[in-house]
């Protein structure tokens, strides 16, 4: 059995683990609301590329020297001069890796696992963006993470449209706080041929009913608000997708 929250997504949260966790701030879209939340709740963070800009630029001059990454890595592409030079000034590592065989952030993943082998530590791995946008770029999402399962034990993909990530095969709690995610949500059985699926705490619950791109799908399923978990099992690996609610209105739904 696996159990899963996502209390880095809860206001004012700060990164209390003891392993801690880690951010990855991808070329995408984001809302400043959204990105202050996750910093606040990660103890690195990392820009991949073109993820400096969007840093830069949705914070604007009032909080830019406030949040400063520990590290900018990519092919190099993407990131603007006027990015580089403000960061660089203030001592953020900027690396170029040239490596083809790589994506963006497949060259962060790999700065925090050699951070993690001089540490002797692991991080949990917040990605922001990862969801939306292109969809070869969301493919490669969905393809990394699922590689990844076995060998990462926490790692998550955010866009403000919602929260995602892999439950192995096996058994899976996830609680739910409905003041932050729902009320949509769904399994996709990405990566694989087909699954046997069994479900409780959702609105349309699964008993060993078989899922595939040629058959069920569970989309749009809805959490129930008088339950405080969802249970999974799954013969397969799969992606789990919930809606995340807007982060300026998480206060008010209290």
């Amino acid at each position: 059995m696996t159990f899963w929250n996502v209390e880095f997504l809860e206001p004012q949260k700060t990164a209390t683990t003891s392993a801690g966790r880690a951010l990855i701030i991808l070329n995408q879209p984001f809302s400043e609301a959204l990105v202050l939340r996750l910093w606040s709740a990660t103890q690195w963070h990392c820009c991949a590329d073109g993820g400096a800009n969007r840093l830069f630029d949705i914070l604007g001059t009032a909080r830019r020297s406030l949040f400063i990454p520990d590290l900018i890595k990519g092919d190099l592409d993407s990131v603007r001069n006027d990015v580089k030079d403000f960061y660089a000034s203030r001592g953020v590592p900027i690396v170029q890796d040239p490596d083809q065989d790589s994506t963006d952030l497949m060259k962060c993943v790999a700065a925090i696992q050699d951070k993690e082998a001089q540490e002797q530590n692991e991080y949990g791995i917040i990605l922001l963006g990862g969801l939306s946008g292109r969809l070869d770029q969301t493919v490669h999402t969905l393809s990394y993470l699922h590689r990844l399962r076995k060998t990462r034990k926490h790692m998550f993909a955010v866009t403000d449209d919602n929260v995602g990530w892999v439950l192995d095969a096996g058994e899976h709690i996830i609680h739910v706080d409905h003041a932050i995610l729902g009320p949509t949500c769904g399994l996709l059985p990405v990566g694989i041929d087909s699954t046997v699926l069994s479900t409780t705490g959702l609105k349309w619950n699964l008993s060993d009913a078989e899922s595939s791109f040629d058959g069920l799908i569970s989309t749009s399923n809805h959490l129930v608000t008088d339950e405080e978990t969802v249970g999974i099992k799954t013969s397969r690996p799969i992606w789990w997708t919930v809606e995340l609610r807007p982060i300026e209105s998480v206060v008010e739904v209290y």
